[in-house]
């Protein structure tokens, strides 16, 4: 069972398992309290579950700052193990 952390933290279990990940107190926090207060964009958690079109922007201007050759012609599934891999 989960320490009871105080009426800051809303999801005890969740905290723990993200301090025990190495996430700062902060940031432990924030992620569960969003979770518990449904706020999280589970899109944004997987690169692999978004288009590449809602990608496109962000995968790009990452593979541009890392130097990936060959991004504008790369599929997602390779942009994504492009820069993963950097």
């Amino acid at each position: 069972m989960a320490k009871d952390h105080g009426p800051s933290v809303k999801n005890d279990t969740l905290y723990e398992d993200l301090r025990r990940d190495g996430a700062s107190k902060e940031k432990a926090a924030r992620i569960a309290n969003a979770k518990a207060a449904g706020t999280i964009d589970h899109r944004a958690t997987a690169l692999e579950d978004r288009t590449k079109d809602d990608l496109k922007d962000d995968l790009m201007r990452e593979a541009r700052e890392i130097g990936i050759p060959g991004r504008s012609k790369m599929t997602k599934a390779e942009l994504v193990k492009a820069i993963r891999e950097n």
